[in-house]
């Protein structure tokens, strides 16, 4: 005697929409989809399709599965173990357990099937039921009223949580159904979870939905973010990964990125965090369809790897020997002519949400705030230098400055200590802002480090002194004069003295309002839109 089989009801007469079993599906029919989960798990001479269908029993001759047809066949209860119980009689006594597999839940996959018989068979059960949770109220009518039902052992919210049968799984064993076992009744059933994957099609919309859900892709992406490189990578693909959702996404950190570990897990998003194992093998193991690099420099080896695979690949700000794989680059923070394959300048910035509603900043002939802010983790404490240097001169003028501090920076505490000592009531200081924008209203001037802010700035229509943290900012040519910015210099290259000097110099109003009104012009508020359609525009093109 075998150990299972798997039995697939197919009956035309019950289906919801016409011939609903025959109908494609994301390209594939009902009934063919459920054959084909079921050769997942077993051989087709294990597999039986119950039909009343002369077509639907030709599909299954030419897939390989036998089939029982009654053209008279028609359930009329949701019983589907009593409505198939001759056929089931049948198979007892060549099978010990049977796997009923309904075709009206097209999400189920074989690894489905397969963890429920393991958990079937781990529990020693007589039968198992797909079942999903529903947090909800029950109510019962009374005439033309209502009754709840959920009075008496409702907890302190009125709610309860309840399961209901998902029509996609039932295993149970044949023994029980045998005319010597008849009475034993239904034995100890155990509840196997299929939330995600328990949408039962029952009508049209549920069609539709299963039909987005099954045509969905795999985007993975891929960031780096410590002290050294900032959390502008993570930031920048956290806010790209907002806009997609007709598609999965999941988040891969490399192994030195513990700070943009705890910035993902905060958004809920699946992630994974390399091991000891290659970068490639980390993110191949999810199976993506895109994957989208905010890492920096790529390698070769790294890049070949995945386009080995089939995998396409979207890389922002790569300028190493593994960016020419790619089928985009984006590198909207370095200037230069673009192509189909590359996307340079600022036409490919990407603003976030929060600036774009935004009250940009009108030109005021007098500076009365000024911001500092060097980026998500500040490494080497450049807000304190420019703080130090700035202070006493906005202290003479009656200038407020507006310090701020990303979630990274590790020198909070003795920031908190200096402002104390300083006692300046026009210096604020605020740690880890999630609007940053609000920031940025107000401000007439910014002393800032050449990232992704000056674009922010450059929209919010605030002037900045800029001071690039290391040689790659430095090559961040879009913060210069003709956009609105002083570029000042390298950090560590740079005395108090010309910082001094140049801030001076921004305080004067007509220089300040030249740089105005360069960034008056400027508009990147349809960037974003760009770019996610040329990256998920890749899905379409040919692995």
């Amino acid at each position: 005697m075998k150990e299972r089989c798997i039995v697939i009801p197919a009956i035309k007469k019950n289906a919801v929409i016409p011939d609903q079993l025959v109908k494609k599906l994301a390209g594939v029919t009902l009934v063919q989809r459920a054959i084909n989960t079921a050769r997942g798990v077993l051989p087709g001479e294990d597999i039986v399709v119950l039909t009343d269908s002369q077509e639907i029993s030709l599909i299954c001759e030419r897939a390989g599965v036998g089939f029982r047809r009654n053209k008279d066949m028609h359930f009329t209860t949701l019983d589907i173990v009593s409505e198939m119980r001759v056929l089931l009689e049948e198979l007892a006594e060549q099978y010990e357990h049977c796997i009923i597999l309904r075709a009206s839940c097209p999400l189920l996959t074989w690894v489905d099937v397969e963890d429920a018989w393991k958990r079937y068979r781990e529990a020693d059960a007589d039968s198992l039921v797909t079942v999903k949770s529903v947090r909800q109220r029950i109510w019962n009518m009374q005439g033309d009223g209502l009754e709840d039902l959920l009075d008496d052992d409702a907890d302190h919210k009125g709610e309860k949580t309840l399961v209901v049968e998902s029509r996609a799984l039932i295993m149970l064993r044949l023994s029980r159904l045998l005319g010597r076992n008849s009475n034993q009744g239904r034995g100890r059933i155990i509840p196997y979870f299929l939330n995600d994957r328990a949408i039962e099609i029952q009508g049209y919309q549920d069609w539709w939905i299963c039909e987005r859900l099954l045509e969905r892709r795999h985007v993975v992406f891929v960031v780096a973010g410590w002290p050294a490189i900032g959390m502008g990578h993570v930031f920048r693909a956290l806010m790209l990964a907002h806009e997609i959702t007709s598609h999965r996404v999941s988040f891969v950190c490399t192994r030195e990125s513990e700070l943009a570990v705890e910035s993902v897990a905060r958004k809920d998003y699946r992630i994974v965090r390399q091991g000891q194992e290659d970068l490639a093998d980390t993110v191949l193991a999810l199976g993506p369809d895109l994957v989208v690099n905010d890492i920096l420099n790529t390698t070769t080896a790294y890049m070949k790897r995945l386009a080995a695979a089939g995998v396409r690949c979207v890389n922002f700000e790569d300028e190493g020997p593994g960016a020419s794989l790619a089928r985009l680059v984006v590198n909207a923070l370095y200037e230069g002519e673009s192509t189909d394959r590359l996307c340079s300048g600022p036409d490919f910035f990407c603003l976030r949400d929060e600036f774009v509603n935004a009250a940009r900043n009108p030109f005021r002939p007098e500076v009365k705030t000024v911001l500092i802010t060097f980026g998500g983790t500040d490494q080497h404490d450049c807000s304190r230098r420019v703080l130090d240097i700035i202070e006493p001169v906005c202290r003479a003028y009656d200038i407020a400055i507006r310090l701020v501090a990303g979630p990274g920076y590790a020198h909070k505490d003795a920031m908190e200590a200096h402002l104390k000592k300083l006692d300046n009531p026009l210096v604020t200081f605020t740690w880890a802002t999630n609007v940053m924008s609000r920031m940025m209203e107000g401000a007439d001037l910014a002393i800032c480090s050449a990232g992704r802010t000056v674009y922010e700035l450059a929209h919010m229509r605030v002037p900045a002194l800029v001071l690039a943290t290391h040689e790659r900012e430095a090559r961040h040519t879009f913060a210069r004069p003709r956009h609105g910015f002083a570029f000042v210099g390298i950090m560590d290259r740079v005395g108090d003295g010309r910082i001094r000097n140049t801030f001076l110099a921004m305080l004067k109003n007509p220089r300040r309002e030249r740089f105005w009104q360069r960034q008056d012009s400027m508009d990147f508020t349809v960037n974003k839109n760009r770019v996610v359609r040329r990256m998920l525009g890749l899905l379409s093109e040919r692995p």
